[in-house]
């Protein structure tokens, strides 16, 4: 079985944390998704960090 990585998403314009993911080592490069941001109040790029 595939070992599994929690990541946590960040803002892009306010660097808040509000996303935690479950993902597989075996994937390369960061992820980035559009989501909603409670501090900024509307969706903004959201991308992995540690």
């Amino acid at each position: 079985m595939a070992e599994r990585v929690i990541i946590t998403l960040a803002c892009n314009v306010c660097k808040n944390r509000n996303y935690h993911f479950n993902r597989s080592k075996k994937l390369e490069g960061k992820l980035t998704i559009k989501k909603f941001c409670k501090k900024c109040v509307k969706r903004t790029d959201h991308s992995e960090t540690k």
